[in-house]
């Protein structure tokens, strides 16, 4: 319905970017990150290919050791499944001069550099809460309809806020370090409920099974019930396979800088994988998953309409009656809506 109204380039950069071109394929992630209407062409044209890809995001607090681990599983997938190409988005904090991704994690993951069937990109959060840059979804849509078997997510690590990988990932792995608190950590709502695999990495350090043991407790305590992520919080739905057959998510130890560990953490991401694709849970998730993003794309899209037919004269004459008490936000919003 949208191809009559494309962009002249549009059509082209996507197939370009499809076939392998990786300048067209940067230049389309570029357009996506801009949003606006072309974005939108691109990736309506984009979304017929894409569901193909393994999609694993991987997120926990910062110094946990989250790059050195995605670099890893690239190596190690590339390494014993050479046919596999591998797409990696790096979500980097905001730089506060350029307002551009600090390119920490592609330094870090340099070594792979050199690898064609490797693609990475960094991004920006621009602000974006919960560990992810507002157009992470959409390059990893990129990435899929281009071709890339393994895409791999690795958010800011801004610990527990970290939930918007829930929607966004296949699998995902949470990250814990002894000596980081984390038996504090552990307890805490949101970022262990997502974890579909927990790995305590640095496993060479003191402490490392005090980590496991608050991890295992966690555990035994919640997974009675699955979590979604549902209007930017955490919500509780019942899983539909019994409770025998529900997902109990597996503790991994791992060195990722020695390499250690990485054979059973890719055994547990190939069970869930399974898993996911043999039970009703899988399904519903990917239900849910298209339920948001649906949602997420008809707010923007709302807004969007409305700044068309609203001067920026008129939303600030009301946000200075909101701040003077002169009338509610939400009655504010009922009447720019109406």
């Amino acid at each position: 319905m949208v191809n009559s109204k494309l962009p002249d380039a549009i059509p082209a950069l996507v197939d370009r970017a499809v076939q392998g071109d990786r300048r067209a394929l940067s230049r389309l992630i570029s357009r996506v990150e801009e949003g606006g209407s072309a974005a939108w062409s691109a990736l309506s044209l984009i979304y017929p290919r894409t569901g193909q890809a393994q999609i694993i995001g991987v997120t926990g607090a910062p110094g946990t050791g989250k790059s050195t681990l995605v670099s890893e599983i690239a190596k190690y997938t590339r390494r014993h499944h050479p046919e596999i190409t591998v797409g990696i988005v790096a979500v980097d904090p905001t730089s506060p001069f350029s307002g551009g991704a600090v390119l920490g994690d592609r330094i870090r993951m340099r070594d792979l550099s050199g690898d064609a069937g490797v693609f990475i990109r960094s991004m920006a959060t621009r602000g974006s809460l919960g560990g992810l840059a507002r157009a992470t979804t959409d390059v990893v849509k990129i990435l899929d309809a281009a071709g890339f078997q393994l895409v791999l997510i690795e958010t800011v690590g801004a610990g527990q806020s970290e939930i918007d990988i829930a929607r966004t990932a296949d699998t995902v792995i949470v990250v814990e370090a002894p000596g980081l608190g984390d038996e504090v950590q552990a307890i805490k709502a949101g970022i262990l409920e997502i974890a579909d695999i927990l790995v305590v990495n640095k496993a060479d350090r003191d402490g490392v099974q005090s980590t496991v043991n608050a991890l295992h407790t966690m555990i035994d305590l919640g997974k009675s019930s699955s979590t979604i992520l549902h209007h930017g919080r955490l919500m509780t739905v019942q899983p539909t396979s019994p409770r025998e057959e529900r997902w109990r998510p597996p503790i991994v130890k791992t060195i990722a800088s020695e390499s250690k560990g990485l054979e059973e953490l890719m055994e547990a991401i190939a069970h869930h994988r399974a898993y996911l694709g043999e039970h009703p849970d899988g399904q519903q998730r990917g239900r849910m998953r298209a339920a948001l993003e649906l949602e997420t794309i008809l707010r923007e899209a709302l807004f969007n309409r409305l700044l068309q037919t609203t001067s920026m004269a008129q939303l600030e004459l009301v946000v200075d009656r909101i701040a003077a008490r002169e009338i509610d936000p939400y009655s504010a919003a009922e009447q720019l809506l109406a």
